[in-house]
């Protein structure tokens, strides 16, 4: 077996492979004395069926896996002892096309190789922590916001109107005749909620308390009782008040509703609260600072064909997201822009250096990270957390893109630790324009 460099530019690599003949013959040869003992043919005793008539009726076969297994060994041999990482499959096809049986068999393989990363002077990336900490009337306003959400509703003199809470006792009939389910007494329905049958809340709308009214609509067709899907229906209602909303007291009672034990634990979970987002604000802009200074400073070639694939998927996504009429793949052909490779060279970059610390420095997503991390997305999927759990369990690529983002996390953490960082105390307003000026660059 011969392997001749063919090509060495840049990342890019070229090879002749030449497994000769002989090579495959004895390969060959090997598998049928290996195989020669489990082997009964008719007119044979277990054992004993002669070489040549092995040859003639397995020998094609076993001449096609020799040559599959002569090329791999050749492959990662030569990745083994020169050390070369291809960014992409190689790409290996045979050149003598008129091969025969007794031939040389010819293989060329084609790769671009990963880039060497250069060695990182973590002190000398300058990085600003912004600090941001809930006021008192950042609390105050966000327990104001609770109490209108948790809203009261008081006596209401005149007629309902949007957003009332009428307090009702109805009966519903089909074709003069009350029907199962269709009855209630002292409802409370807030007018325009849209949590009744459509058609019924609007024709509550100025209506008093002691009034009666005769309400007329249809079930929808997709009703879930098919004896009403469809039918039209008259139900008498009777209004026996009519309420307005007021806003809850902040008050222990309001920090009952939110399952707190009185007022001032639920400040103590709405400060904690706050702080967190405000700490995961500025992570994210902490990141992406850290990021633009790498993408500054550090500099290797990169392999042509991730960048040409990112740039691919990139702007595939952005036409998705422009075009969301569209859910399937029956489009125009999407070419990538000189921005959408931009953007492509600045990730494959990225992503390059940060999977070649985390592995320098075996920086480790842990099963109980990953397991966290399933179970945070699972209830995205409320009824359904097992199945998904079940999915991800037994998805190495759905695995993989839930632990990438963690990976990623954890080497920039492990980067910042080695910087040189300064802390920056800054009000929620200074962070939110932190944030905004990422999304505009």
């Amino acid at each position: 077996m011969q392997i001749n460099e063919t090509l060495a530019e840049g990342l890019k690599r070229e090879y002749q492979i030449i497994i000769t003949g002989s090579d495959l013959e004895a390969r060959v040869t090997e598998k049928l004395v290996e195989a020669q003992p489990e082997v009964a043919m008719k007119g044979f005793r277990k054992g004993k069926v002669p070489m040549a008539l092995l040859k003639k009726q397995f020998g094609p076969r076993l001449l096609g896996e020799a040559m599959q297994e002569a090329v791999d060994g050749a492959m990662q041999g030569h990745l083994d002892e020169s050390g070369d990482r291809p960014a992409v499959q190689p790409e290996v096809k045979m050149t003598n096309e008129d091969w025969k049986e007794g031939d040389d068999v010819v293989v060329a393989m084609s790769y671009e190789k990963l880039p060497e990363i250069p060695e990182i002077d973590y002190k000398a990336l300058k990085l600003e922590k912004l600090v941001a900490k809930p006021g008192d009337d950042e609390i105050d306003e966000a327990l104001k916001n609770l109490a209108e959400s948790a809203q009261n509703f008081a006596t209401k003199k005149g007629k309902a109107a949007d957003g009332d809470q009428v307090v009702i006792d109805f009966v519903g009939k089909l074709d003069g005749e009350a029907f199962e389910g269709g009855s209630a007494e002292d409802y409370p329905l807030v007018v325009g909620s849209n949590s009744f049958i459509p058609g019924f809340e609007e024709q509550l709308v100025g209506a008093k308390a002691g009034e009666q009214k005769t309400v007329e609509v249809t079930f929808p067709e997709e009703y879930g009782a098919e004896h009403l899907a469809g039918k039209a229906v008259v139900f008498d209602v009777t209004v026996k008040e009519v309420k307005k909303p007021v806003p809850a007291e902040v008050d222990d009672e309001l920090a009952k509703k939110y399952g707190a034990e009185d007022l001032a634990a639920l400040k103590g979970q709405i400060a904690e609260r706050m702080a967190a987002e405000y700490t995961g604000a500025a992570r994210q802009v902490l990141k992406r600072k850290l990021l633009d200074q790498l993408d500054a400073q550090v500099s290797f070639d990169l392999p042509d064909s991730l960048v040409e694939a990112e740039a691919g998927q990139i702007a595939h996504q952005l036409w998705h997201e422009e075009n969301p009429e569209h859910q399937g793949h029956d489009h125009p052909e999407i070419n990538p822009t000189d921005e959408h490779k931009s953007l492509a060279v600045r990730r494959v970059k990225l992503g390059l250096l940060l999977a070649e610390l985390g592995q320098k420095n075996e920086v480790k997503v842990s099963d109980a990270e990953m397991t966290q991390a399933i179970m945070m997305q699972a209830r995205q999927y409320p009824g359904q957390e097992r199945a998904f759990f079940e999915f991800i369990q037994s998805n190495q690529g759905a695995q993989q893109q839930i632990r990438a983002p963690l990976f990623e996390d954890k080497v920039v953490d492990f980067i910042v630790e080695l910087a040189d960082v300064t802390e920056k105390e800054i009000s929620k307003d200074e962070l939110k324009a932190a944030v905004d000026a990422l999304e505009d660059e």
